[in-house]
């Protein structure tokens, strides 16, 4: 029953307001589940409490109608049917997965505190967001627009990493602890490259005609990023084998082998009694 003349109100302006939106969009619910499904069923190293499946050719059925129903909303913004574009999709989980393996290695074998691949795949929140950025870079690849960021966004809010899917990132990508990292869409990240906690890539002005330009930096192989450095503009270039000390602020490219730190004075003074 209707409470009150505001609530019938607000119910009425709603029941008007229908038609403002263009377009529906997936479920966010729809979207992490379907995303926690597939990670469960690429690296099943971890054990429900509740009965699951463990036939492989009924759940990757399954995961396939999860991704058509997520496509379906969008279907007048696709190039190809919900249908043809799923398949497209899986098509290309043999390559994402062995990149994943490489990114659960480098993380296994360089960070002293990991007690072994197992662990990284189940636990550790920098391999979960790089995953799943590499789910969504594959959608987007496929020009499906929105859901790829909604993926990302979901990865985000569990785990603090903020990775925009049009960034283009390289095998054995190494993000260490994690929270705060923000890597802007226009980001290219080579190989082995190894970033620290509240590390920015991103852009030196914020402007919806700066769209389609390249406004984020370029970090190659072999580069170490410490914690909360910032790196910003899409002509910065960070040379490979270079090491980016913590809470740098760089606008301007470096030499590969490069060593950049900031330089702050502390004063330590004996406490009065």
């Amino acid at each position: 029953m209707i409470s009150s003349d505001q609530t019938a109100s607000l119910l009425d302006h709603l029941h008007q307001q229908r038609n403002l939106f263009r377009y529906k969009l997936p479920s966010r619910p729809d979207a992490g589940r379907f995303i926690d499904q597939l990670m469960r069923f690429l690296f099943p190293v971890t054990q429900d409490c509740q009965s699951a499946t463990n036939d492989v050719e009924r759940t990757y059925q399954l995961l396939n109608d999860q991704l058509i129903c997520l496509l379906q909303p969008l279907t007048q913004h696709l190039h190809q049917p919900a249908e043809e574009l799923a398949p497209l999709f899986f098509d290309q989980l043999r390559t994402i997965y062995d990149d994943l393996l490489y990114d659960a290695r480098a993380i296994a074998d360089n960070d002293p505190a990991s007690q072994g691949f197992e662990e990284v795949i189940a636990v550790y929140p920098g391999f979960y967001a790089i995953a799943v950025y590499r789910f969504a870079h594959a959608l987007l690849l496929l020009e499906v627009p929105t859901l790829p960021r909604m993926l990302t966004e979901y990865a985000h809010s569990q785990t603090g990493i903020d990775i925009h899917p049009g960034a283009v990132i390289g095998r054995s990508f190494f993000i260490d602890h994690g929270t705060g990292i923000v890597i802007g869409e226009t980001t290219i990240i080579g190989e082995n490259v190894k970033l620290y906690q509240g590390v920015t890539l991103g852009a030196t002005h914020v402007a919806k005609n700066l769209a389609q330009k390249k406004r984020h930096p370029t970090i190659e192989d072999n580069v170490v990023i410490y914690a909360n450095a910032t790196i910003l503009g899409g002509k910065t270039v960070v040379g490979h084998d270079s090491v980016i000390g913590g809470n740098v602020w760089l606008t301007s490219s470096v030499e590969p082998f490069s060593l950049v730190y900031h330089q702050s004075q502390i004063e330590v003074k004996a406490k009065e009694l």
